[in-house]
């Protein structure tokens, strides 16, 4: 097992972390830090909590050192674990600029340690059964992808009074979809940002569209705080058919619900949330239901044991988190244009 510790103990931690790591049965996880100790969530059996950074950091059982702080303190913290021999899972979006993450990369390439992105919505359902769709061959050739991220939640950027890439919509949600988009298609030919500020300047960045251009094939990703109805959550267009699934993957859903993996249904999506293709063949037309792919975000934490304990290539490249960090960079600059 991989002797695990935790910077952070708050909901992404104990929401978006523990259950996967618990449910692989391959992380023993031996110590939490935080700031202060809380009872805000329960506690995992035979973790210790402290509030000393240096009794993980110093601790040589511990192998992995997840990093699950706000935005502002990921450079910090990374590099903080690297220096002390630790391997680093570190949150989404990773660092706030290019240049801290590179330089967290040559600090690990430097002392021959594993430090990775965590971007478990390569596990989501809708994303997986897109790439199911497309490599069926059925769209025909792939010419336009949409991808949406929306909420009605008007009540977050109205409580935010400025600007900050802490907040930004782009840093917090465009680096899941971007991420995805990356992860299936790689390095785009070209990319460009239309980011907005819907509550007027210098407030928070609460809307994105961005178009990924992949020779002739265009990749929107688009995401609003104020739409009171969601776009679907992906849509794909080929020159022989389309495929439409509306809604988003359930395991974030279940999560909120405390509904955690050690249910056999858990994030399974049901008849009803299964998306429609439509297709010609042979001059007919043809719309089936497609059955959803198994979401499970603990297989980011399989594979990240693979790595580390088998040598395997990190699912989560480095030159695919520089890639992400430079385009959320760019993204960013583009709202002062």
């Amino acid at each position: 097992m991989i002797t695990t510790g935790f910077i952070g103990n708050g909901k992404s931690t104990n929401r978006y972390h523990m259950p996967f790591v618990l449910k692989t049965g391959k992380f023993k996880v031996k110590t939490i830090y935080n700031r202060s100790i809380k009872d805000d969530w329960a506690k995992v059996e035979g973790a210790e909590y402290t509030t000393d950074l240096d009794q993980l950091l110093h601790d040589p059982e511990i192998e992995l050192v997840v990093v699950t702080t706000p935005l502002g303190n990921h450079y910090e913290s990374a590099k903080k674990a690297l220096l002390a021999g630790k391997n680093v899972l570190l949150e989404k979006p990773f660092t706030r600029t290019l240049a801290e993450a590179e330089e967290l990369f040559a600090i690990a390439r430097e002392k021959g340690l594993m430090l990775q992105g965590y971007h478990n919505r390569r596990f989501d359902a809708d994303f997986l059964t897109t790439q199911k769709v497309i490599e069926s061959g059925k769209l025909g050739k792939l010419q336009e992808l949409e991808m949406h991220f929306d909420y009605f939640r008007p009540e977050v950027p109205e409580s935010v009074s400025e600007f900050s890439v802490d907040t930004s919509f782009l840093y917090n949600h465009g680096c899941h979809t971007l991420d995805q988009v990356i992860s299936y298609f790689g390095k785009p030919d070209k990319v460009d940002f239309d980011l907005r500020q819907l509550l007027g300047d210098n407030r928070m960045n609460d809307y994105f569209d961005v178009d990924l251009t992949y020779g002739d094939v265009k990749i929107s990703v688009k995401s609003s705080y104020f739409r009171l109805k969601e776009r679907p959550s992906f849509v794909a267009y080929g020159d022989k058919g389309a495929f439409i699934k509306e809604t988003k993957d359930r395991q974030e859903e279940d999560l909120k619900k405390f509904y955690l993996p050690d249910h056999a249904d858990f994030g399974l999506d049901r008849p009803q949330d299964y998306g429609v293709l439509s297709y010609m063949e042979d001059g007919r037309y043809h719309e089936e239901k497609v059955v959803s792919e198994v979401g499970d975000y603990s297989l980011f934490y399989e594979a990240l044991y693979d790595t580390l304990a088998n040598g395997a290539e990190p699912l989560v490249k480095e030159e695919q988190t520089l890639l992400l960090m430079s385009l959320l960079e760019e993204g960013i600059k583009s709202l002062g244009e």
